[in-house]
């Protein structure tokens, strides 16, 4: 699909005689009558830019041209005028119209004008989408990608990070749930307090009630003297509870006490201790499954899930991989001492077809084995673990069974174009599209793949 043009014209040969203009200029144009009708499927959206007569019966270009730009500033308009109303052009150049044009068009000069205000639309979109991810780049330092699921994440933790509840943070193993933890809590107004982990799966039921709450001198054998728990350590700050889904009923029970009363006691002791701790947890299990086999209590399931973040496996997010593997590759080569400048195309296509069970962590551990295995400045497809090597030597595309029609097509222009190294002239001739509707869609599907040099 390719820019698609409004024409607005209250002339029917005039508006005719452009769309078929730009029709052969590769456009898709769709026109109205009036500017009443203009407006209208400017609303419907799907329009790249608007060229409107400026002086029509009821609705008149320049307020159709005030209305667009109101809703989207910097939006390309052209205004078409007669020769007697110059200087009421001119007027709603300095309004923000892209340019004007005098009847007759010149059609040359109209084609070359489109062209120009689309490129800077283009430019206009990297350079907010480039903007957009420097802040969020501030935002989450230890969080890398840019893939719809993350992005959502990235708004979420934005929204519940000032607040005081509690947000659960499910997930696969090793998807990256401890660094949600810490932008969150570097988000909050608690960042300036401690953030204390608990892994509640590395510890018994004994041990973590201790852990948690503290105890007294005497409380049990070898308990030589009071100790503080994770909740007093905690106060001011974040409590963060990794695994929850592994705590037993009974330590259940004391967790939704606190979370309750505010307060608790340690271990083997009466006195009551005041506590002002922000509770985030994170598991791997499905406690909803969890709370069917009795398993998990629903009441603490309530009190922890009131904001819930669900960080998505790597398999689903598979155009986060080549910056996670560059992060990855500059963090070993410089551990390493190597000089490395980058991965080998049918290496990156390897990383794309794998479904990474192991997720993010897998994706660590395999870019500092290519790193250290790397025997030149390129890492190729023989630097990988063997999990990941292609034994038959073809190149393909993976997509997983049920992924609609615009899935499908985003996978396949995403791999296409990184197995090209970001050309996309030559990306938009292996798939026998036009290098317009290429970059089209990659703004569409918000992917951005470099050209390498």
């Amino acid at each position: 699909m390719n820019f698609r043009l409004l024409i607005i014209d209250d002339e029917k040969n005039i508006r005719e005689g452009l769309a078929e203009s730009l029709n052969m200029d590769g456009y898709d144009v769709v026109c109205a009558a009036d500017g009443d009708e203009g407006w209208e499927r400017f609303c419907s959206g799907d329009i790249d830019l608007v060229i409107s007569d400026l002086k029509m019966p009821g609705l008149g270009g320049d307020e159709l041209m005030r209305r667009i730009l109101a809703q989207a500033p910097g939006f390309p308009v052209i205004i078409l005028t007669g020769h007697g109303s110059v200087e009421s052009a001119v007027a709603a150049m300095r309004d923000g119209a892209w340019d004007f044009l005098t009847k007759p068009v010149e059609l040359d000069h109209l084609s070359l004008i489109v062209k120009r205000a689309l490129e800077n639309r283009e430019l206009v979109f990297q350079h907010r989408r480039m903007v957009e991810e420097l802040e969020r780049q501030k935002q989450f330092k230890s969080i890398i990608g840019n893939s719809r699921g993350i992005r959502e994440n990235f708004d979420i933790m934005n929204r519940a990070a000032p607040s005081k509840a509690s947000i659960l943070i499910t997930g696969e193993s090793g998807v990256g749930k401890e660094l949600v933890a810490n932008a969150i809590h570097e988000l909050s107004p608690r960042k300036d307090k401690p953030l204390v982990k608990v892994h509640c799966a590395a510890l018994s039921s004994t041990l973590l009630e201790s852990e948690l709450f503290g105890h007294e001198k005497g409380a049990f054998t070898g308990a030589i003297s009071r100790r503080r728990g994770r909740f007093e350590l905690a106060s001011g700050g974040t409590l963060f509870l990794d695994e929850i889904g592994e705590i037993d009923q009974n330590i259940q029970i004391k967790l939704l006490r606190v979370l309750q009363e505010k307060n608790f006691e340690r271990v083997g002791g009466e006195q009551t201790v005041e506590t002002d701790v922000r509770i985030l947890t994170a598991t791997n299990r499905d406690l909803k499954a969890e709370i069917e086999k009795g398993n998990f209590r629903e009441d603490l399931y309530f009190r922890l899930n009131v904001v819930n973040i669900h960080v998505p496996p790597l398999r689903e997010r598979k155009d986060d991989i080549p910056v996670l593997a560059a992060a990855f590759m500059k963090e070993f080569a410089h551990e390493n001492g190597k000089t490395i400048e980058g991965i080998h195309e049918k290496a990156r296509s390897l990383f794309y077809a794998y479904d990474w069970p192991g997720n993010i962590r897998e994706l660590r551990n395999c870019m500092e084995s290519a790193v250290v295995m790397c025997r030149s400045s390129i890492i190729t497809v023989d630097d990988l673990p063997p999990a990941l090597r292609n034994k038959d030597g073809e190149e393909w595309i993976s997509i997983r069974l049920g992924s609609s029609m615009n899935e499908c097509e985003k996978i396949i222009i995403r791999d296409t174009l990184s197995h090209n190294r970001g050309n996309k002239s030559k990306t938009a001739e292996t798939l026998e599209i036009g290098r317009k509707t290429l970059i089209r869609k990659l703004s569409e599907y918000e992917l951005d793949i470099q050209e390498e040099q």
